[in-house]
């Protein structure tokens, strides 16, 4: 296997490796070019986007600034938003569903290191190049989901359709779909239902 499809499929690989650094390089360059727009530059900013996400869906948004670690391997769904500073490492397929809207300053983080310092420190080859070798699991965001302001999402997790992650909540395992979930470690709260309509709400009309 090549380092790339060692590190798709969550194996041990070396980011060092030319061709992920290459990779790396130009979504790095391709998101820089992206925070240096403005919003009414909307042909400049498509034309990076497209470079940037070749599986991006019509309509989708985002704010800026964004930082992509790849951006080939994230696939965004159909209007779908994402607020300021928008992070996503996809060393492993991030996968983000239709109508999906994040709050600013959320991140998507699909690296995983070693737990013990042996493993996970630098290690030096025969020429004396430093490297270090990491893994990574996927991250799935289903359709209608809202994820909060200030939110982590840790590979290996699955967010199911239509829920809701509160404000600064640090997500480490799978949420059922329709859940109302927050906290550090993210724990689901209650379900969301019927009761919850801002219809019933008479205060905010």
């Amino acid at each position: 296997m090549t380092e790339t499809e060692k590190m798709l499929a969550g194996k041990l690989y070396d980011p060092s490796d030319p061709e992920l650094a290459r990779l790396r390089g130009a979504a790095h360059r391709l998101s820089k070019q992206y925070n240096d727009t403005t919003e009414d530059q909307e042909e400049a900013r498509a034309d990076i986007l497209r470079r940037l996400l070749p599986n991006l869906g019509e309509g989708t948004y985002l704010q800026g600034p964004i930082q992509f670690d790849y951006g080939v391997y994230t696939t965004i769904g159909v209007n779908s938003y994402a607020n300021f500073n928008f992070t996503v490492l996809d060393c492993c397929p991030v996968t983000i569903g239709d109508n999906v809207f994040f709050g600013p300053n959320c991140a998507l983080m699909t690296p995983m290191h070693p737990l013990l310092p042996s493993e996970r420190n630098m290690r030096r080859r025969e020429n004396g190049q430093l490297y270090d070798l990491e893994y990574a699991k996927p991250i799935t965001i289903e359709d209608d989901c809202w994820i909060a302001a200030n939110v982590v999402v840790c590979g290996g997790v699955t967010i199911g359709r239509g829920s809701v992650i509160g404000a600064g909540s640090v997500v480490t395992r799978d949420i059922p779909a329709g859940s109302l979930a927050a906290g550090n470690p993210c724990r689901v709260i209650r379900p969301i239902t019927g009761a919850d309509s801002v219809e019933l709400k008479r205060e905010l009309f």
